[in-house]
């Protein structure tokens, strides 16, 4: 068997502020924007992994979700619950201070960590996690 990981999703609510973080402040390449009444599906990626996406989508789009779970899920998104995603650079320090500078809301500077990796963690727009760690 051979599966790899192709996409993974986020929620956004605002597409714009999520677009803008996503593309000009982590680098990452637009593969492309489906909008459809009025949502928008962005998929994006480092340039060096064609093959690996993050799907940036409106969390509420899903037509099995019910009022009281948009709400919940508005809730999650807001308090930085309900939504995360590792990432990898080998360049830590520079990569957390181009996050800084591009005004990404820090949760924890570059830290060694107990269990052996030095990562940092900071959230996108929607309140999503990104915990980036170092390769050695």
């Amino acid at each position: 068997m051979d599966i790899t990981i192709h996409q993974t999703f986020l929620p956004y609510d605002d597409p714009q502020a999520t677009l803008g973080f996503y593309r000009d402040v982590l680098g990452f390449e637009v593969r492309n924007h489906v909008e459809y009444g009025g949502m928008h599906w962005i998929t994006l990626g480092p340039a060096n992994q064609p093959d690996t996406s993050i799907v940036l989508h409106p969390p509420g789009a899903d037509p099995g979700i019910t009022d009281d779970e948009r709400r919940t899920i508005a809730e999650m998104m807001a308090k930085g619950t309900y939504a995360s995603v590792n990432l990898a650079t080998a360049d830590l320090d520079g990569t957390f201070a181009q996050l800084q500078s591009g005004g990404a809301e820090v949760v924890q500077e570059p830290t060694d960590q107990p269990y052996g990796i030095r990562d940092c963690a900071v959230r996108d727009p929607a309140g999503s996690l990104l915990r980036i760690q170092e390769l050695s």
